[in-house]
């Protein structure tokens, strides 16, 4: 019932701001809603490989998107939160930096810091450690021609079983990037400034594309100066239609001080202040990271295509914090796909399939923190992970326009963890051990394909999320009891577009097993370990993304996510709401583009409601209300400029927090401020 009401709120809200869905093609100009609505129709004004990859996805039956990186040239766009601010559905907040906390279907949900229960590659390449363990930090959105996003089971097109999916980049080559060369230049709030160049061709057979960003910033807080470089290199060359072997080069380098998280009344009443003991003890990240592939794309035959890479990458991290976190890390995988499309049984078909196995090494030290540098060692370990996923889907199309889908992926997941007694440090121990976990995890769905292009779907999948290293927490006793994470999600939805109206809204569904939640280890109340199994749960919600061209030049645009997270009869918690994602998540935009080239955009963020901040619910982070303005100028053929204002009003808000189980009893310093006004400027020019 808490479903239905919101999903009748939520049909109200599109009915109320937007006009009936049988609009005529011939009513207007086409729209550009590209970077958010998927749907079977090409859109003219897509350039073909965004339009490509529409045509790909929209083959899934259940929620997905793409974010074209033109969507992003006439704003500031430093990190993942700003590219996934328009698909419905992905709770995406930044923290401080580019730390970001990205959770889509409440995926990682009890996650205080990094990444987990989602898949974040670039051309398929994961930033995830192989044992699921990531960070987004070393992620430049500049450097992506394309950003595509599979919600839930969705993204088993790459083998994967979490609950979240996934968020693939795609890195610009030669032919696709768009110009032969480009610059780009952004100042902002907080000494902000970033410095972007790149530029690509082809000769014959041979293409190549080089970009380079660096970037830095003060950052509105104390102590949360950083800076940035990245650089990507792509080398094509060709071999007939539909045949190129590709090597592609990618590095970056992050620097960032960490302000910390505050009480809710230091982060509301004064935000811009450090937690002491940061400052105190320098806490910061440092880390770089070289990644390199070399992948295929080859037509077997006329209805037969295979993709496949092989990747190597290398990490290492400085990282004072409590104590001085000192890491290195090797990567490798390979990853083989086939896709075909024909006729089974004389009605139309398509499959893939395909494998994917990811090893990687971690040697793991920990020193004194002596003011942001290493004293003496306190521990020194190695971890070893392994993966393999064996996945294929095939749709069948018993109609014209109704297709049976039909899939699954087998898995497989080793942790290996080895710790070393150091001499003069008793708090170290030997220990060696390991887990392994095999699971299988199939999919049904039904999709509808109208002659217009429009949409619908129904699917039912099973998820699959094993522990990682941190949350197995592993002690002299060995790893702790902690049991994979499992889920069914049922999961509906439209989607399509018209000449003036294009909506993709989904429902779902997901009844989860011993859900990987985190909260803040406290010994004294008996809680040892950061990550524990739940009883049964369940995440469900909407995820509605509505562009309304009501008359030349002007477009409506507004998303909404629906997040409703409880326990189920938990013995503790009983049916208590779980804390972190809101429950409402609004954005509108208003935008008119006048014929002389340029544009404004008001826009407002707001969560209506207050968000609980702990298991026993007896806090809550206020919701907000936030305003914003783009603003745009086309100068010449070659030239844009742009104005990215934000929070005009100094809202003082709580960007995200960390979960505790009980805020009566528990430390409540988790909060992390969001930002206050800020104006950014850009000038990009294009050749």
């Amino acid at each position: 019932m808490r479903l239905l009401a919101s999903a009748a709120s939520a049909a109200l809200l599109c009915l109320l701001a937007s006009p009936t869905l049988a609009q005529s093609p011939q009513d207007g100009p086409a729209i550009d809603l590209g970077e958010v609505i998927v749907t079977g129709a090409l859109n003219p004004e897509d350039p073909p490989v965004v339009a490509e990859a529409r045509r790909r996805l929209a083959r899934t039956p259940g929620a997905v998107a793409v974010v074209s990186s033109e969507s992003l040239e006439s704003r500031y766009a430093p990190n993942l939160a700003d590219v996934l601010r328009d698909v419905p559905g992905v709770y995406a907040q930044k923290k401080w930096g580019g730390d970001v906390r990205i959770s889509i279907r409440g995926s990682g949900i009890g996650n205080a810091n990094h990444l987990r229960g989602l898949f974040v590659s670039q051309d398929g390449i994961p930033f995830n450690e192989a044992d699921g363990f990531g960070d987004v930090q070393m992620v430049d959105p500049l450097l992506a021609r394309f950003t595509e996003v599979y919600k839930g089971g969705n993204a088993l097109r790459f083998g994967g079983s979490l609950l979240g999916g996934a968020v693939n980049l795609v890195t610009p080559n030669g032919r696709t990037s768009g110009e032969t060369a480009s610059v780009r230049a952004d100042i902002g709030s907080w000494r902000t400034g970033r410095l972007h160049a790149e530029v690509g061709g082809f000769h014959g057979d041979w293409d190549g594309f080089i970009g380079v960003t660096g970037a830095t910033a003060e950052g509105w807080r104390r102590h949360s100066d950083g800076q940035q470089q990245y650089v990507t290199a792509n080398i094509g060359r060709t071999f007939g239609q539909d045949r190129e072997a590709r090597l592609i080069v990618q590095g970056a380098y992050v620097h960032q001080q960490i302000p910390g998280s505050l009480t809710l009344d230091q982060a509301l009443n004064t935000p811009v202040t450090a937690a002491a003991a940061n400052v105190a003890n320098d806490y910061q990240r440092d880390y770089a990271s070289v990644r390199t592939t070399l992948s295929t794309r080859w037509r077997l035959s006329p209805d037969l295509l295979f993709e496949g890479s092989v990747y190597g990458t290398w990490k290492d991290l400085h990282h004072p914090i409590f104590q001085v976190i000192d890491q290195q890390s090797r990567n490798y995988g390979a990853f083989g796909r086939l896709d075909w499309e024909g006729r089974l049984f004389g009605l139309r078909a398509d499959a893939f399939g395909g494998a994917w196995v990811r090893v990687g090494d971690l040697d793991a030290q920990q020193f004194v923190n002596v003011r942001g540098s290493s004293g003496n060692r306190t521990a020194k370990a190695r971890q070893n992970a392994e993966a393999l996923d064996v996945f294929a889907e095939g749709r069948l199309f018993v109609t014209d326009s109704v297709a049976v889908v039909a899939g699954g992926t087998w898995g497989r997941a080793g942790r290996d963890y080895q710790t070393f007694a150091l001499p003069g440090v008793t708090s170290t121990f030997n220990l060696t051990a390991g887990k392994t976990y095999e699971w299988f995890a199939p999919r049904i769905g039904l999709l509808w394909e109208g002659p217009s292009g429009a949409q619908a779907y129904a699917n039912v999948t099973r998820s699959i999320e094993p522990p990682n290293f941190g949350s197995l927490s592993p002690t002299v006793d060995g790893f702790a009891a902690i049991e994979a994470q499992e889920a069914w999600t049922g999961e509906a939805g439209l989607r399509g577009r018209t000449a003036r109206f294009s909506w993709d809204v989904a429902v779902y569904r997901a009844e989860l097993e011993n859900e990987l939640l985190n909260f803040i280890v406290n010994p004294a109340l008996g809680i040892p370990a950061a990550t524990f199994n739940a009883g049964p749960t369940v995440h469900q919600g909407i995820e509605a993304g509505l562009d309304w061209r009501f008359a030349p030049g002007w477009r409506l645009r507004q998303t909404y996510t629906f997040s409703d997270f409880f326990f189920e009869n938990d013995p503790a918690y009983g049916d208590n709401a779980l804390p972190l994602v809101p429950p409402h998540l609004y954005r509108i935009e208003l935008r008119y583009d006048h014929p002389a080239g340029w544009f404004i955009a008001p826009a407002v963020e707001t969560t209506p409601s207050d968000t609980w901040v702990d298991y026993a619910n007896t806090l809550k982070a206020p919701g907000y209300t936030a305003l914003n303005l783009g603003l745009g100028w086309t100068i010449d053929e070659t030239t844009n400029l742009f104005v990215d204002a934000r929070n005009l009003l100094d809202e003082r808000y709580v960007s995200n927090f960390g979960a505790v189980t009980d805020a009566r009893v528990a430390s409540t310093a988790v909060f992390w401020p969001g930002e206050g006004v800020a104006v950014f400027m850009g000038v990009r020019m294009a050749y």
